[in-house]
């Protein structure tokens, strides 16, 4: 079943544009209650939470009408963390999650993700029908079944406690300095908590969301922010976050950035000496560097590789039994601990091993010398199709025959923007370049 309205990571767009209309989510959740009604029970349940984009308001009350409207009750978790959402369906018994974000992207773009009731996101299948049944005739509750809807106070501090749990018992953060950059998103009061409760001295950055600043040089895609605190408070270490929480970079004390795959090598080479790295592999995208995966072959591990979207990357470890994997941009999934990717999760096992090793983060966030990688973005009209030309898919054959045994090449659309994606990886720098500057002119000629 194809989907049109779906994305790789649920519904996306600009706010008060197709599809991110109050129209549109009032449809969404009135398809998704009628999707989830299907068992014919009487009591349903659907907690909703949300980032800090001033659309959020718009979205999150047409969202609600919507689920009342086929008789679903909803309780409304405000401002947290996309993972706090997949955590809270599960531990509040919901029959479906709902998380408002358009996750790193400004603020003036939104998006809508749902999580069943396991707490994981859906499978394409389940957006897909989801999506039949928007486009068709919903048919609502009977007047007496239509749901409730009320505000959960407590639903970020029992991600708070949840979290807490997840950093090694015994173990405390005095002494450490960290940098807590949280995007001024869903995170900015429960990250600092986190870490505060921990014992840690805590130097907030990107906690004074105003509805307009969310990731505006702030967070996981504007790590200069948080690296010029680090250097400016002598910190030990910062823990950068992007608008929902769902990805994580780390620096360390000298200001440096340790993307996904550094740290997804860190947690899967400690993982390994203690024996919980499940299967023996960590499971990653096809974007994850040629030196996180010679890095793994040397500690005898295996990396499996995953369309991009962390959504794939979870369908795989579930489908293995692997319970480590992520993104090089920065989500990290870790199943043991939250069903999505989790940033201050990720956060907190970096600062385990920190702690246990006794050494510095720079010490630990170079774990492998990642092949010379280049990417760059080529936005195209709406109707265009760069990729199916000619003189595109001659440019790329020839990319690839010239890359033969020493790199690759990568090259795949946006699912969430109309930007085609142009990425290689080459030992020889000038090769790369003149590699992605190639097919970047071809796809533009074509756009």
């Amino acid at each position: 079943m194809s989907r049109k309205l779906f994305g790789t990571d649920g519904v996306r767009g600009r706010a008060n544009s197709y599809p991110m209309t109050a129209e549109m989510a009032l449809r969404l959740g009135a398809a998704a209650g009628r999707y989830f009604r299907r068992s014919g029970e009487e009591h349903h349940r659907v907690v909703i939470g949300k980032d800090t984009r001033l659309s959020g308001y718009m979205l999150e009350n047409a969202l609600t009408a919507g689920l009342t409207s086929t008789g679903m009750n909803v309780l409304l978790l405000g401002p947290v963390p996309t993972p706090a959402v997949g955590y809270l369906t599960r531990s509040m018994r919901a029959d479906v999650g709902i998380m408002i974000s358009a996750s790193h992207n400004p603020a003036a773009d939104n998006g809508i993700k749902f999580f069943g009731p396991d707490g994981f996101k859906l499978s394409d299948e389940a957006e897909a029908e989801i999506e039949a049944i928007v486009a068709g005739e919903i048919v609502p509750a009977q007047p007496a079944n239509i749901g409730r809807a009320k505000r959960i106070d407590d639903g970020r501090g029992r991600y708070v406690e949840y979290a807490k749990t997840t950093f090694p018992v015994g173990h405390r953060l005095d002494g450490l300095k960290v940098v807590i950059d949280c995007a001024n998103g869903a995170a900015y009061r429960a990250a600092p908590d986190v870490l505060w409760e921990l014992g840690a001295e805590v130097i907030p950055l990107g906690v004074t969301p105003n509805g307009h600043n969310i990731n505006d040089g702030v967070g996981s895609t504007h790590t200069d922010a948080c690296a010029r605190a680090v250097i400016e408070h002598g910190a030990d270490l910062g823990i950068s976050l992007d608008g929902d929480a769902d990805r994580v970079m780390i620096i360390d004390e000298k200001g440096r950035v340790a993307d996904g795959d550094q740290i997804m090598a860190l947690l899967a080479g400690r993982w390994a000496d203690q024996g919980r790295l499940r299967g023996g592999a960590l499971v990653a995208t096809v974007m994850s560097n040629l030196g996180l995966e010679r890095f793994l072959a040397g500690r005898g591990l295996r990396l499996e590789r995953t369309a991009v979207g962390d959504r794939y990357v979870v369908e795989r470890m579930r489908g293995a039994g692997f319970n480590l994997g992520g993104e090089q941009s920065g989500h990290i999934v870790m199943t043991d601990y939250a069903t999505t990717g989790d940033g201050l999760i990720a956060g907190l096992q970096f600062l385990a091993a920190l702690s246990d090793s006794g050494h510095k983060a720079s010490e630990l966030v170079a774990q492998f010398d990642p092949v010379p990688q280049l990417l760059k973005n080529v936005r195209y009209q709406a109707g265009a199709d760069p990729l199916s030309t000619e003189a595109v898919r001659a440019e790329i054959a020839r990319a690839e025959a010239r890359l033969s045994g020493s790199g690759r090449v990568l090259i795949r659309k946006s699912g969430t923007e109309p930007l085609i994606r142009v990425m290689a990886e080459a030992e020889d720098e000038t090769v790369l370049r003149e590699v992605v500057e190639g097919i970047v002119a071809a796809v533009e000629r074509a756009a």
